[in-house]
């Protein structure tokens, strides 16, 4: 670290010498350069910076509330898309006409210089906060620095809702170009579909079905009718046979024995009464009157049995046996279910008999109504679909004219600083006189490279590498050293001099602005 510093201090004061040495040099070289510099400063003109922020509220109870109602668009990517096409071509033309600004110019090569210098000095740039947005611009006039800067805040603002209405409406006008379009040819395919159906009125369009399921279908139905139909016959034959075997009259010795056995059971019914209540008790009264019934009818019965024939003549009397009448009764509705499958058997048949009929066309006609379907359907949901659109169209145009999505915040309206920005022509005067003062300094350590002077023996003995055998001292007289302080006072003199030049021209030039 020492001989770091060292190192450094010997050459600092080797360079110090080496300038001191040519110092007449140095300071004419440095004085040229800082004329130079004047002029150039000279010429050019301060630039005053004007600024604004704007921020952009992209979040609205609207949206929440909206959604899935109409269309949305991301707000935030539009706003940082405007951002960044903001300081486009056509818009800094809009800028140049604006009157009040001053820029237009009648012809067209200056007009187009200067819309490309607007668009390279003009800067929108978005902070790190997102949605906040700084406008920027340097000119060399304050006043119309700031109105510029003004003007575009005005087409920032103005560009998203004129842009976003321009969407709205071209949006507009090309679903219902569309939709026209698809309702047109929905009716077309409608007409199509209608005529297609009355020319194979029969064929197609009765069921939903293709015509080999149809055939096989149908082929099933008829079979399991066929097979329901057997069982039916079968069914009814059986209950035709045991009706034949069967006797409708139940005989005169079994309806004795069924009045008996009636008997028998309301005697014990009696009994149990006679247990319980008295004589006069309603029930018991009842029962000895049912029981006096049954006991003629017994006797009745008994006579008819004794004087009746062993076997009665049929078909002359009502069937009383419940046998026989069950019988009947089942084979009534085995007749009624054999005559239903009857029908629908050949109902079935009929049918199929029609669409085996048509095996060479119904084919190709459900093909092609297949196809016409198929169109009708896609065109009518394309159709639906875009009356969908349309309406959530409608209504997110609504949305927009009854608030805005997106809302422009000026955080810090348009404003010119008072001091010119950096470099103005001061910090380049400032950086002028540092440079001047190094060029000088360089221009004397070149002179002494060219055209080298040793001034110490270990000097020349290191550019020789010979050994010294000696040296010769200088003794300077009086007139040499009051020579050496009068050029000493002359270089301080001219160097004070250009010094205080040079600081007169930053005066002045801080207190002339230069306007363009």
């Amino acid at each position: 670290m020492n001989n770091g510093v060292e190192a450094f201090l010997e050459t600092a004061q080797r360079i110090l010498r080496t300038a001191a040495k040519r110092r007449w040099l140095a300071l004419g070289v440095a004085a040229g350069f800082a004329l130079a510099c004047s002029f150039a400063i000279t010429e050019v003109a301060d630039r005053y910076e004007a600024k604004a922020r704007i921020y952009v509220d992209t979040q609205t109870v609207l949206k929440p509330l909206m959604a899935g109602l109409t269309f949305q668009p991301d707000i935030d990517q539009q706003v940082r898309m405007l951002a960044q096409t903001l300081i486009s071509r056509p818009n800094v033309e809009r800028l140049v006409r604006i009157p009040e600004l001053q820029l237009d110019v009648s012809d067209s090569a200056t007009r187009e210089e200067v819309v490309t210098r607007l668009m390279d000095k003009i800067k929108v740039m978005p902070t790190s906060s997102g949605n906040l947005y700084e406008i920027s611009y340097r000119g060399s006039d304050p006043d119309r620095s700031q109105r510029l800067v003004e003007a575009i805040v005005n087409l920032f603002v103005n560009s998203g809702a004129d842009a976003k209405k321009r969407d709205s409406q071209d949006a507009g006008r090309f679903i219902d170009e569309q939709i026209r379009s698809y309702e047109k040819k929905l009716i077309e395919a409608e007409n199509r579909l209608k005529e297609f159906k009355m020319r194979n009125f029969g064929v197609s369009g009765v069921s939903t079905q293709d015509y080999f399921t149809r055939v096989s279908t149908l082929t099933e139905v008829v079979s399991k009718l066929r097979a329901e139909l057997n069982a039916a016959e079968m069914s009814r034959d059986s209950y035709r046979r045991e009706l034949t075997a069967e006797d409708p009259q139940l005989p005169a010795v079994a309806a004795v024995v069924d009045v008996e056995a009636r008997l028998d059971a309301q005697r014990k019914q009696l009994d149990d009464l006679l247990r319980r209540y008295t004589e006069a008790h309603p029930d018991v009264i009842s029962a000895r009157r049912i029981i006096s019934q049954l006991e003629a009818d017994a006797g009745n019965r008994r006579e008819i049995a004794e004087h009746s024939p062993a076997r009665p003549g049929k078909g002359r009397k009502a069937a009383t046996s419940p046998v026989y009448q069950r019988l009947r009764i089942s084979l009534a509705e085995a007749e009624a279910q054999v005559a239903s499958l009857r029908s629908q058997l050949s109902t079935q048949q009929a049918q199929l008999d029609q669409v085996r009929a048509l095996a060479g066309r119904a084919p190709q006609v459900e093909a092609e109504l297949a196809q016409l379907n198929r169109d009708y359907d896609v065109i009518r949901k394309n159709y639906d679909l875009m009356v969908v659109r349309r309406e959530s169209a409608s209504l997110g145009v609504k949305l927009d004219e009854s608030s805005q999505l997106a809302e422009f915040r000026l955080v810090e309206p348009p404003r010119v600083s008072s001091t010119p920005a950096f470099p103005s022509r001061v910090h380049l005067g400032l950086i002028a006189m540092v440079v001047s003062m190094i060029a000088g300094i360089v221009a004397a350590l070149v002179a002494d490279r060219v055209r080298p002077t040793i001034e110490s023996a270990a000097a020349l003995q290191a550019f020789t590498r010979r050994p010294m055998l000696g040296s010769v001292s200088v003794m300077l007289t009086s007139q040499a050293l009051r020579q050496r302080r009068a050029d000493v006072v002359r270089f301080a003199i001219a160097a004070a001099t250009v010094l205080a030049m040079q600081s007169a021209w930053l005066a002045w030039i801080a207190s002339n602005p230069i306007a363009r």
